[in-house]
């Protein structure tokens, strides 16, 4: 059990939620910093509604802590416009704090030519705006490492976020009319695709902090989550066994079960003309056609094996969050 202090910015975002649960779990004392309080909060930690942009309030309500977890979210469209500018605060309050600065990180700056199996060392070419902010955000911060020399930080990649309540893929897309016996995957269904299960995540987050914690770290890393890869077909049937696991079926049974439908990209790239977030989403769905997957070798190597929920689990787990089944 850990007597450390660790500093979650965004704390009610998903995986911020994930982090503040699982450092709690761990025994650290959490400091869930974000502007409205959380709807509850594990034993072990407390709100700071302390705002980001507010470096000398953050930093002495933080005082103490030894990791800042940088958890904050913000949709598509504000990444020009925040996405560097609050990641700079976030290492800003790290800095000042002396301690270890995390980021959960994503395979945007891997681009539209990247290749099957994702390492640390494969080259980032990025192809949209998004990816290039990443590269530029991981730049930022590897940049203030070796000038300051005060901070250090470490870059934990992987996939597709899912769990932990509602916001991914899977309730806005793939089990959206679950209700109506309807499951929708956004891409080919014979394409491997990486998806994060958020609490396995938040807990790779904890092994690694505990390592810094014992002096067991590097001023500047990135690690790869290996998480699950699944093609679509293996995604489906995963939700169809976590649904019946909950006693969810189709309401018509029929010879085929389940419908499943994929999403119209041809009228949301038209619909982008008009609408902002559509853009976005057209703009980034290669990642549904290109096949990838995070090799999480140097992750385990450094922290030794972690905990793997089982994708049936964990969509039933998921699928409970949203509100399907008895046991909601």
């Amino acid at each position: 059990m850990s007597t450390s202090i660790v500093l979650i910015l965004g704390a009610n975002g998903r995986f911020g939620a994930a982090a503040v649960a699982a450092f709690a779990a761990a025994g650290w004392t959490v400091l869930a910093q974000s502007r409205r309080a959380p709807a509850s909060l594990p034993h072990g930690a407390r709100h700071l509604a302390v705002a980001l942009d507010d470096t000398e309030a953050l930093v002495t309500a933080a005082a103490g802590a030894s990791v800042v977890v940088y958890a904050v979210h913000m949709v598509y469209m504000d990444w020009e416009r925040q996405l560097l500018l609050l990641g700079r605060l976030g290492l800003d309050a790290a800095e000042r704090l002396g301690a270890l600065f995390m980021l959960p990180g994503n395979v945007y700056g891997y681009g539209e030519g990247m290749p099957s199996v994702l390492r640390e060392d494969t080259p980032e070419r990025p192809t949209t705006k998004y990816g290039r902010l990443r590269v530029e955000l991981e730049a930022e911060i590897a940049g203030r490492v070796a000038k300051y020399g005060r901070l250090r930080a470490v870059v934990i990649r992987s996939g597709d976020f899912y769990g932990s309540g509602h916001g991914s893929w899977i309730d806005l897309v793939v089990v959206k009319e679950l209700a109506a016996g309807k499951l929708v995957y956004p891409g080919p269904i014979d394409v491997p695709h990486a998806w994060a299960y958020l609490p396995d995540l938040a807990l790779a987050f904890v092994a690694v902090a505990e390592r810094a914690h014992q002096g067991n770290t590097q001023p500047f890393e990135t690690l790869h989550f290996s998480g699950h890869t699944l093609t679509g077909a293996e995604l489906l049937d995963a939700v169809q066994a976590a649904a019946s696991d909950l006693g969810v079926t189709p309401p018509v049974v029929t010879e085929r079960g389940w419908r499943r439908g994929g999403l119209p990209w041809g009228i949301i790239r038209t619909m982008g003309c008009f609408v902002p977030m559509y853009q976005a989403l057209a703009e980034m769905s290669y990642l549904w056609r290109v096949p990838h997957a995070l090799d999480g070798t140097r992750l385990e190597a450094r922290v030794g094996p972690l905990p793997q929920t089982p994708p049936r689990t964990a969509l039933r787990q998921a699928l409970v969050e949203l509100g399907f089944g008895a046991a909601a």
